[in-house]
């Protein structure tokens, strides 16, 4: 009980039960339904099925507005949540203990101050959310299989990554990592994060004035940036943004920002790169 009360992840035998609970059917179903899950080598799908095991074993899982789990929601959001600590101590996941999930998006009240010093509040319309200390809070209908690299799961647990080094600011613990110096990734993220707001700016500036940035219109604009718009808020968001298209669509992450992708690389330790992807790997599929 007390580990549970501190967050902490559950005991060997907890994990060893409720690994031994998931049906091999329905481990496949979930590989299918998600592509780069899929993608991944047979001794690679059953570490990432371990470490699954240990997050459901570890966290609980609560529907938000009457939303009612299934056995495939939870093995779905524990096998992607999974993905970015499959060769990581499933540690920087403790400290918290629950998942909760709406049926679609929410709205987050903001209270944000302008350079005037008024002070603004609002509703922010959301998708996921990552609270520090806190519960991870996603939207099951942004969870789906869809086009594009867009994955609220591994963004929101990019954060969590990013949160475990003490701040939201796109450097996760590097302790474990004799191979990484925070100096070098400082200069790193922060020269990658330069080089995709220039992108970003040229593509804005290139989008013709009968066209609403905002709109659908838009997206054959932005469709040729390697990372999506919201990367560019700051420094935490590019991580995060960043973990998403490393995992789902790594291609053309490591063209346009090589030396950032071999920095994720090299924390993840991983190589999405290298593995072979369904040829409709970033189509929606159908759970």
């Amino acid at each position: 009980m007390l580990r549970w009360l501190k967050g902490r992840g559950a005991a060997t035998s907890a994990v060893a039960q409720m690994r031994a609970r998931i049906a091999p059917g329905l481990w496949y179903e979930v590989l299918q339904t998600y592509p780069f899950l899929w993608a991944l080598e047979t001794a690679e799908r059953d570490a990432l099925l371990d470490r699954a095991a240990w997050l459901l074993a570890s966290k609980t899982m609560n529907g938000a507005r009457g939303l009612t789990l299934t056995d495939f929601m939870r093995l779905s959001i524990a096998a992607q949540a999974a993905l970015p600590i499959l060769h990581l101590s499933p540690r920087l996941y403790e400290g918290w203990e629950e998942i909760i999930i709406y049926p679609e998006g929410f709205r987050i009240p903001r209270v944000q101050q302008d350079e005037a010093g008024v002070v603004h509040e609002y509703d922010e319309d959301a998708a996921g959310e990552a609270w520090d200390g806190g519960p991870v809070i996603l939207s099951w209908d942004d969870m789906l299989p869809q086009h594009g690299a867009f994955n609220v799961i591994i963004h929101e647990f990019a954060h969590k990554l990013d949160l475990s080094s003490g701040y939201a600011d796109g450097m996760p613990d590097l302790s474990a990592h004799a191979d990484l110096s925070p100096r070098t990734w400082r200069r790193t993220l922060s020269d990658s994060l330069d080089q995709f707001t220039e992108a970003l700016e040229a593509v804005e500036a290139a989008i013709p004035a009968d066209v609403d940035p905002e709109s659908d219109e838009a997206a054959p604009w932005y469709d040729q940036l390697p990372l999506d718009p919201y990367a560019a808020t700051d420094e935490a968001e590019f991580f995060a943004v960043s973990s998403e298209h490393f995992f789902v669509d790594p291609e053309p992450l490591a063209h346009a920002l090589p030396d950032w992708y071999q920095l994720l690389r090299v924390y993840y330790r991983q190589d999405p790169l290298n593995r072979t992807y369904p040829s409709s790997h970033l189509d929606a599929a159908t759970p």
